[in-house]
Parts: C-alpha cells; sequence; structure tokens
C-alpha cells in the first residue's frame, strides 16, 4: 500500500467536495470510531466460528467497513502530519518490548499482568 499516494488521493476527494472545512482531528476520529462501530455490528451476534466463514455478501459489506476505516486512519494521520508508516513501526517495537515473546507465548495477557 502506498499511503503517500492514498492520502493524496483522500486530499483531492475532500477537496473537490469542500470538505476539508469538516476534517478536523476530532470530527475524523469520531467518523473513525463510527465506521469502527458498523464494522463491530457485522459481528456482533454471530459465533467466533461464524466470523471466519462469511457469505460472499456479508464479507463484502464488511469489506466496505474495513475500507470506511482505513479512509478516516489515513484522513486523520495526514490532518495531524503523522508519518503512518514510521509510526507503527515504532509501535511495533515498544510492543515487542511490552510483549516479549518467551514471557507471554499463548497468553492474552496484558503486559501489566505477568
Amino acid at each position: 500500500m502506498d499511503i503517500d499516494k492514498i492520502q493524496n488521493k483522500l486530499r483531492h476527494f475532500a477537496s473537490e467536495r469542500d470538505w476539508e472545512q469538516f476534517h478536523s482531528p476530532k470530527n475524523l476520529s469520531m467518523a473513525l470510531a463510527g465506521e469502527a462501530g458498523e464494522l463491530i455490528e457485522h459481528f456482533q451476534w454471530i459465533s467466533e466460528d461464524d466470523s471466519y466463514n462469511l457469505s460472499e455478501v456479508k464479507l463484502q459489506e464488511v469489506s466496505e467497513e474495513i475500507a470506511d476505516v482505513q479512509i478516516y486512519l489515513l484522513r486523520l494521520a495526514d490532518i495531524l502530519k503523522i508519518d503512518l508508516e514510521n509510526a507503527i513501526e515504532e509501535k511495533m517495537l515498544l510492543n515487542a518490548k511490552k510483549y516479549p515473546a518467551d514471557k507471554v507465548r499463548g497468553s492474552n495477557k496484558k503486559y501489566t499482568e505477568y
């Protein structure tokens, strides 16, 4: 995924519609949370096994919600001038320290619990 290319497309999309005025960090984070909620709705009340075996129609709907979440996330990072690739790399290093494989393998405990 070329993050810069997608962010440029999203910037252009918003600009064509004069939506920059609405794309504050507050509004984008709220929209992101809303889209994450819409994604969750697809899995609410189904079994864990069923969540792996979605129909083609349901999988397409889930795909669209995941795209919406990603779009808002990329837009928010762009507005805040966060280098998302670098932020992910740094967070993965931090998580590796918080969750050393030899201590947490097979455990779902939070790092504060071990």
